[in-house]
């Protein structure tokens, strides 16, 4: 590793003078500074950011807790933070939550001890009651912006977050615009917020369209493929009339339209199908989805913009991003139901 004496040496100046030059301080001509800085990219100098943090108190590190790598809406925000980050001079820890309290608060303590700036997190969301992972983030005052909703246990950080309401209301109006009176919904998980507000979301566009609202139509479907197959599966049996589906997110709705589609029924003329999230999948699958598109990018952009107010002690308040239906192939016409 080259060293700064080393510079020093080459350029015929002081430790001194390199140090400043390569801070760009005022007190140095601009043709030293451009001198010695073309100099040290020749020998191959490499700041140590290390040492440069402990003179600033920074460490030019945020520390980032996703649920998974494969989840796909999150490696599009995880993608977006990296890039902002980077661009204003940060890198990024990363973690993998995987639903589990303890490997997020096991992470945390990682980034801690790496002395980060801030964190954003995907929280794993919990039944009511206090999480030591989000005690801690206040008792450290440490700069954290929630991606997703926010729930009673973290409620007191800044967060970004798509209208899930609206978009799930605006999903279940085109349903019903197409003639369909009897919609089942795939629910997420309960515990969720993002799960609750696209349930109040389809409920709400119910009520208002003067449609029953039956909770013989609400199937527990999680949040995965597999999760979405085997409420397809439950739905087949219970045999509720409905016309149409509309699920919490895109695996399910290609979990559950895959099992439709290999016992026999036909997407969109025997059952039509509604995502939420846009993922790439969806556009290629065996049917198109019909889905809401999140701004994947612009959530993981807005999550950097909190993060700079927060450090710099600006108030922030929770951002609320609009969400956008996308009509394919699996929304179609009202057929007659089979079910």
């Amino acid at each position: 590793m080259v060293r700064l004496k080393e510079i020093a040496a080459a350029a015929g100046v002081s430790v001194m003078t390199v140090s400043k030059a390569l801070r760009d301080k005022p007190d140095l001509s601009v043709a030293t500074k451009a001198r010695i800085r073309t100099l040290a990219e020749e020998m191959g100098y490499v700041p140590d950011l290390s040492a440069s943090g402990l003179r600033n108190r920074t460490s030019r590190l945020f520390g980032l807790i996703i649920p998974a790598t494969t989840d796909p809406i999150y490696a599009r925000v995880q993608m977006a933070i990296e890039q902002n980050a980077q661009e204003l001079g940060y890198d990024l820890l990363f973690a993998q939550s995987l639903g589990k309290p303890e490997r997020e608060e096991a992470a945390l303590k990682r980034f801690l001890a790496r002395r980060v700036d801030g964190i954003f997190v995907s929280p794993v969301y919990r039944r009511p009651g206090p999480s030591h992972f989000f005690t801690e983030l206040r008792r450290r005052n440490l700069p954290t912006v929630i991606l997703g909703h926010k729930a009673p246990f973290c409620e007191e950080f800044a967060n970004v977050e798509t209208d899930d309401v609206s978009a799930a209301e605006t999903a279940t109006r085109h349903l019903i615009e197409l003639g369909h009176q009897r919609i089942a919904f795939f629910a997420g998980p309960s515990a969720s917020p993002w799960a609750q507000e696209r349930l109040a979301g389809y409920r709400r566009a119910l009520r208002e369209s003067g449609l029953a609202d039956s909770d013989s139509l609400i199937f527990n479907a999680g949040a995965t493929v597999e999760e979405g197959a085997a409420a397809a599966l439950q739905f087949i049996s219970e045999q509720p009339a409905a016309t149409a589906i509309q699920a919490v997110n895109d695996l399910v709705a290609i979990g559950a339209s895959n099992t439709l589609l290999n016992q026999g029924l036909r997407i969109p003329q025997d059952l039509a199908v509604v995502g939420f999230g846009n993922i790439l999948t969806s556009e290629f699958f065996r049917v198109p989805l019909t889905t809401v598109r999140q701004p994947k990018l612009r959530l993981g952009a807005v999550a950097v913009d909190l993060m700079l107010n927060l450090l710099r002690g600006e108030p922030v308040a929770t951002r609320r991003l609009a969400a956008e239906l996308i009509v394919r192939t699996s929304s179609g016409t009202l057929r007659n139901p089979v079910l």
